[in-house]
């Protein structure tokens, strides 16, 4: 057997004085085992959601402390404040998946915790659907816009949403049906595992269900319209998927831009001269942990790009207004940098260059002369590659076909040593 990696956390049993995290459903107290309850009984602090707390019995003595709102920036103070005292917090369901024990690993460790999770509110609606968990894939609306969901929509897929409140099935459906997918099926199960558990069934294009129960998860069957326009899950969507005013990178350099760009979870891309925003929500789109920041100095077109990654399920996508280099200043560090425009402005790229972590990527897109003649000057002093890319359409000539060229492309493409030497400036 190999040995665990010294980065590994720890597997010894959390200390006596370690923060309880108790995952509870809708069943309450008969739901828990015997163990959560025993740390609950002897808890001299339980904290946790208003309704969380009204679950437990007039036998756990300890104080009772709800959450306030905002719940993120109160979890240190609060934890803080109750620190030598036996405490437990209460969590819906599985506490680490979407839940309180994220907040509470960052916060102290994963050594200052124990963890007892209960089944999750996926785990009950797999259940009952037969569906598949590791088929399934779940977005939370939890704090989040809906305009997330539009990134998972795929003709035939099932999505499970974790609801924000009793609003969030009709929003859903209406969110199915400006993107195509009013066919649609939901079913909004509440209350699940708990006595009180429902299940409303219908077609996004006809929702007319009132609101319901506020703790409920939607199953979508994922059905589009014949004429909605198909969505890979690979950059180079259609030119159509966006709204442009020409200052849009097309579909095949998009997609060969990506490509070099290689974007992998977690990373974060700077996007300057961000015209429609069609790189950075591509890359935000290839995993739901990719950031990007796109800098568009015309603000038309920056009220543009924040619509396209609304449209595109990408709300997270940051668009900040301003030229570059200026505009960069303050921004976090970058996993890769594209420029597709304003690269002659001085100091642009030595800036990006400068910002960019050993191992990071930059990209640069030019259809003009005097920019190529820059990035070859940059290619000469640092490597890397300089391509040409030439796309051609057929198109009709007269009674017969013919081909349109398209402006060519000139990229440069590097990626920054992982040990600085003499030559990288």
């Amino acid at each position: 057997m190999s040995p665990v990696p010294a980065s590994f956390p720890s597997a010894d049993p959390a200390p006596a004085s370690a923060v309880s995290v108790v995952g509870i459903g809708a069943d309450g107290w008969a739901g828990l085992p015997e163990t959560a309850r025993a740390v609950l009984l002897d808890a001299e602090v339980v904290i946790g959601g208003e309704r969380q707390l009204g679950l437990l019995p007039p036998e756990c003595a300890g104080r009772r402390v709800p959450w306030p709102s905002p719940l993120r920036p109160a979890v240190r103070g609060l934890l803080a404040a109750h620190a030598g005292s036996r405490t437990a917090v209460l969590a819906s369901g599985d506490p680490m998946f979407y839940g309180i024990g994220r907040a509470l690993t960052e916060e102290l460790g994963a050594g200052a915790l124990r963890v007892l999770p209960h089944p999750s509110s996926v785990a009950y609606a797999c259940a009952r659907l037969g569906w598949p968990v590791e088929d399934t894939e779940t977005v939370t609306l939890v704090g989040r816009p809906t305009a997330r969901l539009a990134g998972a929509l795929h003709d035939g897929r099932r999505l499970l949403v974790l609801s924000a409140d009793a609003t969030t099935p009709a929003a859903v459906a209406g969110l199915l049906r400006s993107h195509g997918y009013g066919p649609s099926r939901m079913r909004v199960l509440e209350q699940l595992g708990g006595t009180a558990e429902d299940c409303l069934d219908g077609i996004a294009d006809t929702w007319e269900h009132p609101p319901g129960d506020p703790l409920n998860v939607i199953a979508v069957d994922c059905r589009s319209t014949p004429e909605t326009l198909r969505l890979g899950a690979v950059p180079g969507l259609p030119d159509e998927a966006y709204e442009h005013d020409g200052q849009l990178t097309k579909r095949h350099v998009r997609a060969a831009t990506l490509g070099v760009l290689a974007p992998a979870p977690g990373e974060l891309l700077w996007d300057i001269g961000g015209g429609s925003g069609s790189i950075a929500a591509e890359w935000m789109r290839t995993h739901r942990s990719c950031h990007a920041v796109t800098v568009e100095r015309d603000p038309v077109r920056a009220l543009r790009i924040a619509r396209n990654a609304d449209r595109l399920g990408v709300p997270g996508l940051r668009v900040v207004t301003g030229r570059a280099p200026d505009a960069l200043s303050g921004l976090p560090v970058p996993d890769a940098v594209f420029i597709g425009g304003g690269l002659t402005a001085p100091g642009l790229l030595d800036v990006c260059w400068d910002a960019l972590p050993p191992g990071g990527r930059l990209v640069a897109n030019t259809v003009t002369l005097e920019s190529e003649a820059l990035l070859a000057q940059w290619y000469r002093r640092l490597g890397g590659d300089l391509v040409r890319l030439a796309v051609a359409h057929a198109v009709p000539v007269g009674g017969f076909t013919g081909w349109r060229q398209a402006m060519p492309v000139t990229q440069w493409s590097v990626q920054k040593p992982s040990h600085a030497s003499g030559d990288d400036r």
